[in-house]
């Protein structure tokens, strides 16, 4: 595989490998062939859409979380949009239903509350669904875990009433974040024994996100396995609705240094932001992977790698590298598509890195860059 020529991207830039992202789709799809089930685009991870022409080929669709994402996904991907919200608000309800296949509602107050709504739209029909909680999972991160206790998101086993179900086509869960298809596993035997009496009656079942499907050592089998036991115990369609997957190691975050200081320790200033360019890193807390670049002292060479803002805890990691560093010096992250984009900001004025394509034929290709009327443009 041809090396992309880090001189060619701005600085800073996230940059996909449209080669790697093909090689995920044709996972995803793989799945969807062997079993039938629909894989959806979650735009909560990734949300590039000069990347859904491609991604439209190997896809079902989309899902999102909000009228924006619905809107984005109906404009931009072109197949079933699907929409999930812990709550739909009254003044967004009518603009959501013009843009939306399915739509799951997170209560049954909220059900009752749009249904008429839902079911008159003129058109097209819109399947019905409702969340629910199988009150398991094994996330470790009480941030990123859907089953947390006291959760807000999918209705619990002891308060749902499946004598109200009339009119609703689907049921969905989500309790996974970054995990395989052995923990999914595990989950559906608590999802069956809270909620399986009540799927004969569904024409689907949404397995929400959390499937790292791509990932080198998932187990694609196992999945097809459990997608296939569900469908033909229950005579339903699977849906899964990955975020990450889709994206998984194929993007990056290329830098550049700024200034090398010391206090007690080398400490490379990027021109980046934690805080604004890689949030997760902060929030989960994660420690980003390098190109050419190690673990503290295991290279001659080691750095403290901070950001621009003047957050003072706007650091990234320490790192070590073969070569000292010095201004000019490009470091390029590596898996940096998902839940990037999607989640940078302008904290301090810093502006959003540019956004960018690769392929072999065209090389490094700059799809959007920012300046100060993004900026001034969010303010007032």
């Amino acid at each position: 595989m041809k090396a992309i020529d880090w001189k060619a991207a701005p600085s800073p830039s996230y940059v996909v490998d449209e080669r790697l992202l093909l090689r995920n789709l044709e996972i995803l799809k793989s799945v969807q062939d062997r079993t039938g089930c629909d894989i959806l685009l979650a735009l909560k991870g990734f949300s590039m859409f000069s990347t859904f022409p491609m991604a439209r080929n190997y896809l079902k669709g989309i899902t999102s979380s909000s009228l924006f994402e619905a809107r984005l996904g109906y404009e931009e991907f072109g197949k079933e949009v699907h929409a999930y919200a812990p709550a739909y608000s009254e003044y967004e309800i009518d603009e959501y239903l013009k843009y939306v296949d399915h739509i799951v509602f997170n209560s049954f107050d909220q059900l009752h509350k749009y249904k008429e709504k839902v079911q008159s739209v003129e058109g097209k029909h819109v399947s019905i669904g409702l969340r629910v909680n199988p009150g398991y999972s094994e996330v470790e991160t009480p941030l990123y875990d859907p089953c947390y206790i006291n959760s807000r998101l999918g209705i619990p086993v002891d308060s749902f009433r499946p004598d109200e179900l009339e009119g609703v086509e689907g049921i969905h869960f989500h309790a996974m974040c970054e995990q395989g298809s052995d923990v999914l596993e595990r989950i559906l035997v608590h999802f069956e024994e809270k909620y399986g009496e009540y799927l004969h009656q569904m024409k689907w079942i949404n397995f929400g996100g959390g499937h790292h499907i791509t990932r080198e050592d998932y187990d694609v089998d196992k999945l097809v396995s459990l997608i296939n036991y569900m469908q033909d115990k229950y005579d339903v369609k699977v849906i899964l609705e990955p975020g990450e997957a889709i994206a998984l190691n194929t993007g990056y975050l290329v830098t550049t240094v700024l200034d090398v200081v010391k206090n007690g320790m080398e400490i490379a200033i990027l021109d980046t932001s934690a805080t604004c360019h890689m949030p997760d890193v902060l929030e989960m807390p994660y420690r980003p992977q390098i190109i050419d670049a190690s673990t503290p002292n295991d290279k001659a060479y080691t750095y403290r790698l901070g950001g621009m803002t003047c957050l003072a805890g706007d650091v990234i990691g320490d790192y070590s590298f073969d070569a000292p560093l010095k201004a000019g010096d490009k470091v390029v992250f590596t898996d940096m598509a998902h839940y990037t984009m999607v989640k940078t900001h302008m904290f301090n004025g810093v502006n959003l890195p540019s956004i960018c394509l690769y392929n072999e034929e065209e090389g490094v290709k700059v799809v959007r860059q920012f300046g100060y009327e993004d900026y001034r443009n969010r303010l007032s």
